[in-house]
């Protein structure tokens, strides 16, 4: 008679196999390669390690109900998802039969989600046991190996080192941020420049009008910086570096903020030194830190309004500081970026919620927040003639899916077909329709009948809806391809691979302070090394980063700990604003704020609530 041991036995047998199956598929190996059998061994013991591991620990781990299960098995799907979803096509690529696909997705999927399953379950058996990352986050302690020189002085002066940082932390992230990124300063010296970047440049003088397009109240904050710099030396290129310089102490200053938050929860400093070595660094924050670009300080200010609402959430009293630190960041939040304003009014009744029971104190600093950028957005640039971005920008995803199905030369009816006519011209929309960058279109669309496109939204949203319920596939794959960068993790883009000032008459040019091979060869290799080593490797992936995301939001979940979740909200709003209007499949800048919050949000995950 089969006992429970032995059906758990055989359980883990076939688990393994489908999981195997399904990492087969994955790495596209062939079924008698002999990984397949090394990945079947691993994967049976790893299953039965992982099962005594949570029945050891089941009392300590988790709360009584089935929240863990639940939520893992959630993840689990969702992850699955979002892996196969671009990947499924190679591993049906030789089938015909309908039949055997079906077959074979179905059990790359259940094999794909075992071991999501159980990958969670291991984690979440770190994650979710309080009472011992409570002795490992809440030390003061040092890991002895690292406190140890041999040489008795150099083992004091260390120590002396590490004391200054467990006393400054904030101080000290600050400058190890700034000095960790200052040869990219000296390098790119005054700042690396793209064409959008020499846009905003040509509206702080005067060349061209004020335009929404890029962040009109960024383009006014470059130019504050630019003419203090002006001013004071008469020369183009300091006054431009001056801006680069402040843009690197905001962001080295929220990175601080994150330290110093954390450590007035009495987080260890060895962790929190772990923390500001991911800043100072890991390469891609010090080459964003010295581009102009809108995404850089919209990254710094996600990063202080989630400091600011922990802050707000885990202290019983409302701080004045915090609520200043609130409003200034959650205006710059609606200002910085299109995106962000639309992703704090989906925020602002989830707020009100959360702070119900502080309403005396918070609410009158988010109405003030939603005043000012209200204010801003509206009356005052219409009073200063700033051009708003054109209705194409907010609607690329729709419009690069009703191409899909022009270009998939699916039938429309005359009607549907005339509606499209009065817009573009289709002699050429085959070339030009490129389904993972949306410019093309935009473009085409430009250059034919916009406004007709403006005054007949009515029309087109009807258009765009019968096309999807008519070919909901093409609109499926047209999406996926449209942004699959930003939520699968094996999808490749070069980092921070952008340098110096893009060419321009304006008298600005890339002026480097230090220079030689030595400093050319050890630049790109820090930035190619992300797409050469294993492991270092997921930090420079924006799906990978989603995962974490989410990751941490089930942790808090499972802990139960529902009161830290208003902290992730900003980060996933944004994330869903990006996911909804998106030009390009794989643009790293757009999701930045997720990036630079990685330590926030695994942090706070972890942090033991009092």
């Amino acid at each position: 008679m089969l006992n429970k041991a032995n059906f758990i036995l055989l359980l883990h047998l076939f688990q393994s196999f489908l999981s195997t199956w399904a990492l087969m598929k994955a790495s596209r190996m062939e079924p008698g390669n002999i990984l397949t059998f090394v990945f079947f061994l691993l994967l049976f013991f790893f299953y039965r390690h992982v099962n005594r591991r949570v029945d050891s620990l089941q009392e300590a781990l988790l709360p009584k109900g089935n929240t863990k299960s639940r939520v893992t098995l959630a993840l689990s799907v969702v992850f699955t998802l979002f892996y196969m979803l671009v990947d499924y096509p190679y591993y049906i690529e030789r089938l015909t039969s309908r039949l055997y696909r079906c077959l074979i997705l179905s059990l790359v999927f259940s094999g794909f989600v075992i071991l999501f399953y159980y990958l969670l379950t291991f984690l979440f058996s770190y994650t979710c046991n309080k009472a011992r990352l409570q002795s490992v986050m809440l030390s003061d302690y040092w890991p002895a190996c690292y406190l140890w020189v041999a040489h008795p002085r150099l083992s004091a002066c260390f120590t002396k080192i590490a004391g200054f940082y467990k006393s400054h932390v904030t101080l000290s992230t600050f400058l190890l941020c700034m000095l960790g990124w200052l040869p990219y300063y000296l390098y790119q010296y005054p700042g690396i420049m793209t064409p959008d970047s020499i846009n905003q440049f040509e509206q702080v003088l005067g060349l061209i009008p004020y335009s929404n397009h890029h962040p009109w109240v960024h383009t006014l904050v470059f130019g504050f910086f630019y003419r203090i710099g002006y001013v004071a030396t008469g020369n183009m290129v300091v006054a431009v570096s001056v801006y680069t310089l402040f843009q690197m102490c905001l962001l080295a200053g929220s990175a601080a903020c994150l330290t110093g938050t954390l450590r007035a929860r009495k987080v260890r400093p060895f962790v929190l030194l772990l923390i500001t070595a991911f800043y100072a660094l890991i390469p891609y924050h010090a080459v964003f830190s010295v581009t102009i670009w809108k995404d850089i300080p919209f990254a710094a200010a996600v990063m202080f309004f989630q400091c600011a609402m922990l802050r707000l959430i885990l202290s019983p009293k409302a701080k004045r500081n915090d609520l200043v630190l609130f409003f200034i960041s959650g205006v710059m939040i609606c200002l910085f970026r299109s995106n962000g304003w639309y992703a704090f009014l989906a925020l602002v009744p989830l707020l009100l919620f959360t702070f119900r029971r502080q309403a005396r104190r918070f609410y009158p600093a988010l109405l003030l927040i939603f005043a000012v950028a209200l204010i801003v957005k509206y009356p005052v640039m219409k009073s200063c003639r700033v051009t708003q971005p054109d209705f194409i920008e907010s609607v690329c995803i729709p419009m690069q899916q009703i191409t899909a199905v022009i270009c998939n030369d699916r039938p429309l009816t005359e009607e549907q077909l005339s509606l499209v006519e009065q817009v573009v011209d289709l002699t050429y929309i085959h070339e030009l329709y490129n389904p993972t960058f949306a410019d093309n279109i935009k473009e085409l669309v430009r250059a034919g009948n916009q406004d007709y496109l403006v005054s007949h939204k009515e029309e087109f949203f009807r258009l765009w809806v019968q096309l999807g319920l008519r070919y909901p596939f093409d609109y499926l794959t047209a999406y996926i391809q449209q942004t699959y960068g930003y939520w699968y993790p094996d999808s490749f883009y070069l980092v921070a691979e952008a340098e110096g000032v893009s060419a321009t008459s304006l008298g600005v040019s890339h002026t480097p302070l230090i220079g030689g091979p030595l400093v050319v060869k050890g630049k790109e290799i820090a930035i190619k090394l992300g797409s050469m080593v294993p492991i270092y490797g997921t930090l420079w992936s924006m799906g990978v980063a989603c995962w974490i995301l989410l990751f941490s939001i089930g942790t808090v979940t499972i802990r139960r700990e529902y009161h830290k979740l208003p902290c992730y909200l900003p980060g996933f709003l944004l994330l869903l604003t990006v996911l909804i209007a998106t030009p390009v499949a794989t643009e790293f800048r757009y999701v930045y704020f997720i990036v630079f919050s990685l330590p926030f949000y695994l942090t706070v995950a972890m942090l033991p609530s009092d």
